[in-house]
């Protein structure tokens, strides 16, 4: 898709509060040696070297199991796995050592290429690697020698912030290094999960083979609590994921508070996940010790006692208990210990393909938490599931609430014929309207 020139402008003009966000912000950035050897790889590089001119302090992990696998048949060296984990002998371990040293010299060079009319002309970028995993190894397990497979002990935190504060990109193999001297094999996801604890990252970012982690259905699941995590571990359907989603409930336990999941295939998802609004994979989240669910009968009153003052101000439509409790399937709340705190409802016109946000409050005791955008994101995933393309509301008194949100001004002429039909001229609410 070429995007017009008022396109490409607007576009780059709702990235500046993200550009804004994550400049000095440390990512951690894992991938396989599946995504090496994917035809996007390349323009994953050139994103990342976009992100590094943004001021994004960035460390990538890499893996190279499928280049160790190459390299072992060449030698005509037979794997061997216990547990899952590769035991790595001292043939298997020239094989690690090749494979990793050729991934990251690939990865290097594609971060140093600097052509003119390319992407990254005149980046300049400097990477910086080295002996700044200290590893230990697994040793004997249920009666199986692991050898040369290892552990993480220790990562260099002022090593690593060094390289990061001078503005290099660090890249870490799946390698480390013992006092000893002896070199070890360490899986990438060992080495990010240890990356993210010990620098204390702002986020880690997964490139996996689907768009991000998906249900049963294959749908795509693009906002996911860290409570949700844990029985996907078990999901036949994500097991190739499993050693990734465990990687994610480790980070998050550790207080990092988002993580990624993204495409290696796809064009740009580093990207748009990061500087759109609606992003391109998973984002998945700490828990939150409240809760955001569908309304349900019993939620008529903790409902009423939240709109109530709003209404007597004016702020609000006034809706009887009768009204509410035919219409309590449209709304959505955040409940914490039993208390209603905040409540939006959607009101759908399938015909015109759009739906009305209305009843939006948060009790006054809970405002300034994020609550409104995050029920503002609930809402737009239940339009989407039900093939919306645009939502609008009316309002007297948050109009800069929305426009903060993406909304733009609208008219009445914008508004469905039915919903036209009864606009209240007396309250003369303003218009606003979001392209989902």
């Amino acid at each position: 898709m070429v995007l017009s020139h008022n396109d490409s402008v607007k576009l780059f003009r709702n990235s500046a509060p993200y550009i804004n966000a994550h400049r000095g912000k440390t990512f951690v950035l894992m991938f396989g040696g599946e995504a090496v050897e994917d035809a996007n790889f390349a323009n994953i590089i050139q994103d990342i070297a976009l992100l590094n001119s943004l001021g994004v302090r960035l460390i990538l992990v890499h893996g190279a199991r499928p280049q160790i696998d190459q390299r072992a048949v060449w030698r005509k060296v037979e794997p061997r796995f216990s547990e899952d984990v590769r035991i790595t002998d001292k043939q298997t371990l020239e094989c690690v050592k090749d494979a990793a040293g050729s991934v990251r010299s690939q990865i290097e060079a594609l971060l140093t290429m600097g052509l003119a009319n390319s992407p990254m002309h005149g980046a300049q970028i400097r990477v910086c690697s080295g002996n700044l995993v200290v590893a230990m190894p697994i040793g004997v397990r249920n009666g199986v020698d692991f050898e040369h497979t290892g552990l993480v002990r220790r990562v260099d935190v002022t090593g690593i912030n060094d390289h990061l504060d001078d503005g290099s990109i660090v890249l870490l193999p799946p390698m480390g290094y013992s006092p000893t001297g002896e070199v070890f094999n360490l899986s990438h996801e060992d080495v990010a999960t240890n990356v993210v604890k010990a620098l204390k990252a702002d986020k880690l970012i997964i490139f996996t083979e689907k768009d991000g982690l998906v249900d049963e259905t294959g749908r795509l699941l693009r906002n996911i609590q860290l409570n949700s995590l844990y029985p996907m571990l078990e999901q036949e359907h994500l097991q190739r994921e499993k050693h990734s989603i465990q990687t994610i409930i480790d980070s998050l336990e550790s207080g990092v508070s988002r993580c990624h999941c993204v495409s290696y295939g796809q064009d740009g998802a580093l990207l748009q996940e990061l500087f759109t609004r609606d992003g391109a994979g998973s984002l998945i989240s700490q828990s939150y010790y409240e809760q955001i669910r569908s309304a349900t009968i019993e939620d008529v009153g903790g409902i009423l006692n939240l709109i109530n003052p709003l209404e007597e101000k004016g702020i609000l439509v006034k809706r009887s208990r009768e009204i509410l409790e035919r219409e309590i399937e449209q709304f959505t709340i955040i409940e914490r210990d039993g208390m209603t705190i905040a409540c939006a409802a959607l009101y759908p016109y399938l015909e015109e393909q759009c739906g009305e946000l209305a009843c939006v409050a948060t009790h006054t005791d809970y405002r300034g938490g994020n609550r409104g955008e995050r029920l503002l994101n609930a809402i737009c995933e239940q339009a989407k599931l039900q093939g919306l393309t645009s939502i609008f509301c009316l309002t007297t008194v948050t109009s800069h609430w929305f426009q903060e949100q993406g909304f733009v001004r609208a008219t009445l002429d914008d508004l469905p014929a039915k919903k036209k039909q009864l606009y209240n001229f007396q309250r003369n609410s303003k218009v606003f309207m979001l392209t989902l």
